[in-house]
């Protein structure tokens, strides 16, 4: 009986942990007014190497609508398709020169202008396992079963985000993030993880990040 309450009780020692590390290079002043612009957040998706996750590009629009500086936020979805095709992932600008050039189409720039958008944000990156250690062992029988053990593995989130100024159309600068964590699942019968969660941290990081970097500029 005292084994078990030393074993049950060590795995409260165990807490996944992460450190996230957010960075700016300003090239201009940003301005906005919180009652008649908005901004779109768009995830790259022209190369494997810089695909942005959804969910990621969601929760990072979701930061930029919150508080005091919270700011309306054009759903990415709606906004592609009201585009469409222009801002496909392999049609998309992946410059301003670009942008420029599409924006002779009178079509897409009626389509921009009905949104009013004043800030084009665009994110790339990702979140990956880059080491992993330990193991479980599981075993069934008539009598119950249970697993014993404890894995370990590394996650590590880089995102940068680069911010269109629509009316200048310049890039007023570029947000980078990169969080590291160390989860844990150790198993005593039953498995119980301890999530770094380096993909939330880097979306909370990101987005207050960015708010401030427009709002405060």
């Amino acid at each position: 009986m005292i084994k078990s309450i030393v074993h049950v009780s060590s795995l409260w020692l165990l807490a996944a942990c992460s450190t996230v590390t957010v960075d700016q290079m300003r090239l201009t002043e940003t301005n906005i007014d919180l009652g008649s612009d908005t901004v779109v957040v768009l995830g790259r998706q022209h190369s494997p190497a810089y695909e942005a996750e959804a969910d990621l590009v969601t929760c990072v629009a979701r930061e930029l609508g919150q508080g005091a500086m919270g700011m309306e936020v054009i759903p990415d979805g709606q906004f592609v398709d009201a585009l469409y095709p222009w801002f496909e992932p392999r049609t998309a600008p992946l410059s301003l020169a670009r942008l420029e050039t599409l924006l002779e189409q009178q079509i897409l720039q009626k389509a921009i202008d009905d949104f009013e958008i004043r800030y084009i944000i665009w994110i790339e990156g990702n979140t990956e396992t880059t080491d992993s250690s330990g193991g479980l062992s599981c075993t069934i029988s008539p009598a119950g079963g249970g697993c014993l053990g404890l894995g370990m593995w590394e996650d590590e989130a880089t995102y940068e985000a680069s911010v269109w100024d629509f009316h200048a159309m310049t890039e007023s600068g570029r947000i980078s993030v990169d969080s590291h964590g160390t989860s844990y699942l150790p198993a005593v019968i039953i498995p119980i993880p301890f999530l770094a969660r380096v993909q939330t941290n880097s979306c909370k990081g990101l987005g207050k990040q960015i708010q401030s970097f427009i709002v405060q500029g």
